[in-house]
C-alpha cells in the first residue's frame, strides 16, 4: 500500500469524506485530491506533516500513533533511531554509557 493509499484509508475512515478533511485541512480540494490519486511525493512536506498530526499518523512510516502520542517527539525518536543503528558495537556502547551518564543529571532525569 503507497502512503498516498494509507492517507486515504485513514482520511475516509476518521472523516467519511475527502472533501471534508480538505476543508478542515484548509487544503484546496482538487490539490488533495490528485495528491491522493498521484502520489504524495509532490506535497509540500510540511503539509504532509500536517495531515499525519491531524490523521494520528507517524510521518515517516504512516503507521499509527498510540492516542496522545506527541508527533514531534516521535520524529526525533525516529531520527535518532536511524543514527543509532549505523554505528558500529565499539558506537553503540559508547552512546548507551554517555546516555547513563545523562541520566544523573536532574535536568535529564524523570519526573
Amino acid at each position: 500500500m503507497t502512503k498516498a493509499e494509507i492517507l486515504k484509508k485513514e482520511i475516509l475512515l476518521q472523516y467519511k469524506s475527502v472533501r471534508q478533511f480538505a476543508i478542515d485541512m484548509s487544503i484546496p480540494y482538487s490539490t488533495l485530491v490528485t495528491a491522493l490519486d498521484r502520489g504524495i511525493e509532490g506535497m509540500a512536506y510540511g503539509t504532509v506533516i500536517k495531515m499525519c498530526d491531524r490523521l494520528n499518523l507517524n510521518p515517516v512510516d504512516f503507521s499509527t500513533l498510540e492516542q496522545g502520542a506527541d508527533l514531534g517527539k516521535k520524529i526525533v525518536e525516529n531520527r535518532v533511531m536511524q543514527q543509532y543503528v549505523k554505528l558500529n558495537k565499539a558506537g553503540r556502547k559508547k552512546i548507551l554509557d554517555m546516555m547513563g551518564d545523562f541520566s544523573q543529571l536532574d535536568k535529564y532525569q524523570a519526573d
